[in-house]
């Protein structure tokens, strides 16, 4: 493996598997949704790249994935302001449904709009420059990362986010609406809220992440146990995705509660942001 920087790149397909090795068939770690940037750490055999992604996690790409360009890369992150809200979303060709699809893209992936708008619909551009419509309802503002937005108004989105998942099947490493595991929930939760968090189920101080009481816990704060991580929603409940229920569902802690997991109720620790 070369040991070099080799600058950045852009994932240019719906997903970008990040796995644990340098090969297809290995446990996938993480996915970089459309649009996001990664940086190129090292390059291994067979065209795979040892990469960073924004929030510091770490894992092989293989350059299908990607379009490596850093000037291009740059200049998309300052320049692609946007981002798909929806679950799911065919990009089309024309400004109808009668048209024929040339993407498929995931709530989070990164977009640049146009500014051409058509009833409905918005135009969008892809990394590889393409151009296509989706309605205008499935395309939000890209929050950034720091944003500054008052504690309650950021509790209730990041709640609002982890709930817009809910029935999605479980991926273990998964991060979008086509599969998701349980730190891919709450990280990208966050992360849609212009807050970095640990992808994996620990606290980790340096992400800012500090533990609390269960007194102290409110909407939105996270609950770990051994491998596993939940987002608390308020009134006992949590939603997390879990391979026991096939996915993305709300429990409570509760046990006169008929969805309470007797399994959870010793919760390892409790962690904040705020």
């Amino acid at each position: 493996m070369d040991n070099m920087n080799l600058g950045l790149a852009i994932v240019k397909n719906t997903i970008g598997s990040i796995e644990k090795e340098p090969r297809f068939d290995t446990e996938l770690a993480d996915e970089a949704i459309h649009g996001m940037i990664v940086k190129l750490l090292k390059k291994a055999e067979n065209n795979w790249f040892f990469v960073e992604t924004s929030y510091g996690y770490n894992g092989y790409m293989h350059e299908s994935d990607l379009y490596i360009d850093s000037e291009k890369a740059i200049k998309w992150d300052e320049q692609s302001n946007n981002i798909i809200s929806h679950g799911i979303v065919d990009v089309m060709k024309e400004p109808k449904f009668q048209s024929y699809p040339i993407m498929l893209l995931t709530r989070g992936a990164i977009v640049k709009t146009t500014g051409e708008i058509n009833d409905q619909w918005i135009e969008i551009m892809l990394p590889d420059e393409r151009k296509g419509w989706v309605r205008k309802d499935f395309v939000k503002e890209r929050i950034r990362l720091g944003t500054n937005t008052d504690e309650d108004t950021l509790r209730n989105n990041v709640v609002k986010t982890a709930l817009s998942y809910l029935g999605t099947q479980y991926r273990w490493g998964g991060k979008t609406t086509l599969g998701i595991d349980c730190s891919g929930l709450c990280s990208i939760s966050y992360l849609l809220n212009g807050i970095i968090i640990y992808r994996d189920a620990n606290i980790k101080e340096e992400y800012h992440m500090r533990a609390i009481s269960r007194e102290e816990m409110k909407p939105g704060d996270l609950m770990y146990w051994t491998g596993h991580v939940a987002m608390y929603i308020g009134n006992d409940k949590y939603v997390h995705s879990t391979g026991k229920s096939s996915g993305v569902v709300i429990n409570s802690l509760n046990p006169k509660d008929a969805d309470f997991r007797e399994d959870l109720v010793n919760i390892k620790q409790m962690g904040t942001v705020f």
